[in-house]
């Protein structure tokens, strides 16, 4: 494959339009087509997920939908079987309560690292109001940090070998190159990610990407972090962004010269075209790190001529108290599931601390929750649940407290049941910058002493109103492939497809599954 068709199939993008139009369909079809192909994003070749033909085992998951009663379309491995080679698989599911920004991702083994990802513009209905004029143009930014390494895929590449002498190993007599540490292997191997070798935007490296903009106008950008371990920082050269949707949820428009996105963030800003006619750089570049990587893409006025406006503008780098300044000015409403809530009134029927850590276990580099490292099991969570298999999961298996103890391994599930109200601490006593995701819910931050940043914590309420399986994880991918995540098991009595949809009738068996039937057609 040629290097041009290669990025254009990796990085795609995902539009929903909610419908609102008397006799239009409600429904929208999409066909993900998924293969290993070869492209050069920093002048090696890497093997990398593309969208061609399904020919390993995925799972596809949808970072910020919130699958209201439906952890059956979740796409990880608690709650999905894989695709098996040369199968299908059909999500149906309802982009109910939410518009806004997000991204797709493969969320099995570490495929992450190998691309496969691509941004969701969820849309308002026709004639429902947003507060903001109707951009000129709309433009899908997917920043992150990538290493040269391939994800798992072993291919001999003498500029790896140089990098980390100690990853390659030998040709045997018949001239097969043996032991090139993968990315996965690394990890396997009990040890920590090395340095990222750059930053990506749109599967591109510097200067890979223009955005061509008329002057005068305004253009709304829906930027996301889909790297595996690095904060960033975006800016627009000379050009300021008005803030308009975090996560799906509008915002209070305040305007930024540059923004600090971490792992897994998505929002939209509002970039005017108000400054003389050049070319202009957007950059961006790591966050809390000891070398700042750097990449650049063009702002470019459609009659600029070719002229430059000056050399990439610098940003912040390890200011801990600029970001958190930052994240306290950003206000906007309530997300918009089902009732409404004064904070002052709300009575939690629980508190639940979680704290991250690094423990060694056998002689291996994990990463706990509440010192549980979870391991997956050998059937998917969601399925053993449903079909009463013994000996998957045991409710309980993590604390609701840190227990400050030895590291170990557990396929830890918590329970918890259905409308209570509760408030979640998470409590970061590393050195380390930390990033969370709880699929299935959206929530309230009520209270943070420097949020999660390193050494702090920060606090949040959730209305449990999501019956289901529901992971939550730490946002850095490698943290997460060893260990710093758990499922959520909210669970309601009533059994009822009101409170959640049943087993999906495609739903794919595994493990201590297979060979049962879901259920009648």
């Amino acid at each position: 494959m040629g290097r041009t068709s290669s990025l254009i199939t990796l990085f795609f993008f995902l539009h929903v339009a909610a419908s609102g139009v008397l006799g239009d369909s409600p429904y929208r079809f999409f066909t993900w087509n998924i293969t290993y192909g070869d492209i050069w994003p920093m002048g090696v070749k890497q093997q990398v997920l593309t969208s061609i033909t399904l020919l390993l085992i995925l799972s596809l998951a949808l970072n910020g939908i919130q699958q209201r009663r439906s952890s059956w379309q979740d796409g990880v491995y608690g709650t999905n079987c894989p695709i098996p080679p040369g199968r299908n698989f059909t999500y149906v599911m309802q982009f109910k309560d939410q518009i806004g920004s997000y991204f797709y991702f493969p969320s099995l083994a570490f495929h992450k690292a190998a691309g496969g990802f691509g941004g969701i513009r969820v849309l308002s209905r026709p004639l429902i109001p947003v507060p903001f004029p109707p951009p000129a143009g709309d433009f899908t930014l997917l920043i992150g940090d990538w290493f040269k390494a391939n994800h798992s895929v072993s291919t001999p590449n003498c500029k790896i070998c140089k990098q980390w002498p100690s990853s390659c190993g030998r040709r045997t007599n018949r001239g097969i190159f043996l032991g090139l540490q993968t990315l996965k292997h690394v990890l396997d191997s009990g040890r920590d990610l090395p340095f990222p070798d750059g930053v990506l935007i749109n599967g591109r490296g510097w200067n890979g990407n223009a955005f061509t903009v008329q002057q005068g106008t305004t253009y709304r950008f829906r930027i996301s972090n889909v790297g595996l371990t690095a904060s960033l920082n975006i800016r627009f050269q000379g050009h300021a962004m008005k803030l308009v949707e975090v996560e799906g949820s509008h915002t209070l428009q305040n305007t930024y010269s540059s923004l600090d996105l971490h792992l897994g963030q998505s929002c939209s800003v509002l970039v005017t075209a108000d400054q003389p006619a050049m070319d202009y750089y957007v950059v961006v570049s790591t966050r809390f790190t000891s070398k700042v990587l750097t990449t650049t893409a063009i702002f470019r006025y459609s009659n600029s001529g070719g002229r430059t406006a000056g050399p990439p503008p610098g940003g912040p780098t390890i200011q801990i108290d600029w970001s958190l300044n930052q994240a306290r000015s950003i206000r906007g409403p309530r997300p918009n599931p089902q009732g409404s809530y004064h904070y002052g009134l709300v009575n939690t029927t629980r508190t639940i601390r979680l704290a991250n850590s690094a423990p060694s276990i056998n002689g291996k580099q994990r990463y706990a929750v509440n010192s549980v490292s979870f391991i997956p099991a050998d059937t998917p969570l969601k399925v053993a649940d449903f079909y009463k298999i013994p000996g998957v999961f045991s409710l309980g298996s993590i604390s609701d407290n840190p227990t400050f103890g030895g590291g170990y391994l557990q396929t830890s599930v918590m329970a918890a049941n259905f409308r209570d109200y509760v408030e979640i601490v998470f409590e970061n006593y590393e050195n380390t910058m930390q990033s969370w995701h709880i699929d299935g819910y959206s929530f309230w931050i009520v209270g943070y002493d420097e949020n999660v940043y390193p050494k702090y914590w920060s606090a949040i309420y959730m209305p449990l109103d999501n019956v289901g399986m529901w992971n939550v994880r730490s946002e850095n991918w490698a943290r997460q492939y060893l260990g710093q995540q758990f499922y959520l098991r909210v669970y309601s009595p009533a059994n009822s497809w009101r409170d959640e949809n049943p087993i999906p009738r495609n739903a794919l068996l595994c493990g201590r599954a297979s060979g049962r039937r879901t259920r009648p057609l």
